[in-house]
Parts: C-alpha cells; sequence; structure tokens
C-alpha cells in the first residue's frame, strides 16, 4: 500500500487519482502506523512552508517520515513536499524545515520580467541518472506551480533541473528519497510514467 501523507495541505485527492490510473492502491492518511509500515510513502502539498511545517508537527508526521526515511522505504515529496524535506525556506524565515537533505528553498526572481508565481509546462534536462525518469527521453514536459524554487547542496542529488528565471533544481534523489519540485500526477502520460517508476523502485538505504 502507498501511504499519501495528510497535513492538510491539499492536493491529495489528484495524486490518489493519478496512482488509482496506474493500478496502484494508495490511502490518504496521517496514521502514523500506517505511514511507517506503508511499502512507499508521498508527501505532496500546496501551499505555505511555515503553515505545513506546523501542521506537520502538530500531527506527529515528522517522526513518521524520519522513521521511513531510516528504514529505507521509498520515499516521494511533490511540489511543497519536496521542499519541506529541506532545511529552511526564504518564504518562512526562521522556520526549520525537516533537514532530510541539504539545501535551501530560495524565492524566484522577480527582476527576470517572468510571472510569479511560476504556473505552466516546462522542459526537464536529465542527469545523473535519476530513477524516476528511467525509460524518459530528454526534455520531458512536466507541470510547475510554485513561487519558490530548490537549490540543492549536493549536485549529485540533483536529477533534473529546469529554468525560468534561475536553474532550477526540479528534482532530486538520494537512497530512497525522491523529490519533485513539478507536479507529476499534473504532468500527462510523462507525469504517470514518473510515479509508475516511483512505485517499481527497490527500497533500501
Amino acid at each position: 500500500m502507498i501511504a499519501i501523507i495528510d497535513y492538510d495541505a491539499g492536493n491529495l485527492s489528484s495524486v490518489k487519482k493519478a496512482l488509482a490510473s496506474l493500478g496502484k492502491e494508495a490511502e490518504v492518511t496521517r496514521d502514523i502506523q500506517k505511514i511507517v509500515h506503508a511499502d512507499r510513502v508521498i508527501l505532496p502539498g500546496v501551499g505555505s512552508f511555515g503553515t505545513a511545517m506546523d501542521m506537520i508537527k502538530k500531527y506527529g508526521l515528522d517522526r513518521a517520515i524520519y522513521e521511513v526515511v531510516e528504514k529505507g522505504t521509498p520515499f516521494l515529496g511533490i511540489c511543497l513536499g519536496l521542499q519541506l524535506l529541506f532545511e529552511g525556506s526564504e518564504e518562512s524565515g526562521g522556520v526549520e524545515g525537516l533537514g532530510v537533505l541539504p539545501g535551501r528553498i530560495v524565492k524566484l526572481p522577480e527582476d527576470a520580467g517572468l510571472k510569479i508565481p511560476h504556473i505552466g509546462w516546462n522542459s526537464l534536462t536529465l542527469q545523473n541518472e535519476g530513477r524516476l525518469f528511467t525509460g524518459i527521453a530528454q526534455q520531458p514536459y512536466v507541470y510547475f506551480v510554485h513561487s519558490y524554487y530548490l537549490q540543492a547542496e549536493q549536485e549529485q542529488i540533483v536529477k533534473a533541473v529546469t529554468s525560468y528565471g534561475a536553474t532550477i533544481h526540479a528534482s532530486v534523489e538520494r537512497q530512497n528519497v525522491f523529490a519533485c519540485q513539478f507536479h507529476p500526477e499534473k504532468s500527462s502520460r510523462i507525469g504517470l510514467q514518473i510515479l509508475d517508476n516511483f512505485t517499481n523502485v527497490q527500497g533500501g538505504v
């Protein structure tokens, strides 16, 4: 079973629906035992970094996430879920993220003449042999909705980048932890293939 973590951040049903279209059983839950014992775990989300961290801690989900990661269970963060895995965000100064991966979340530059938030389709440049992109050719188009973006500390964990006024680290992977700034559940055939690839990766740290 795939656990989709519910911390009142929205965008959960579309992830469950996308997985169902792939024939995968998923449950939206904040039950810590179900999350810890799931075969795979997904942390989606849209909204404010600071509010999201407050809700994760309110429900004790931070402890569950750390346990899942330590166990080697495949874990996927989507959009805000990617951002929360890192150390902090300019959106909510002083609020610590989960710190599972090293890096910071920064605001998209306003001086580039581009609309913020960034909403729409961008192509990805794939690199470093990301397992989420198995069988996917270079420059696939995926769907973004965000105002802040990742600057990862470790270049080798970055598996896809895109450009929108800055070089955006659009997908990362380290051991059993995967994350996408874009929304695979809203990215048509390519997005479904990415989700399918996630459901087929092996666990372990």
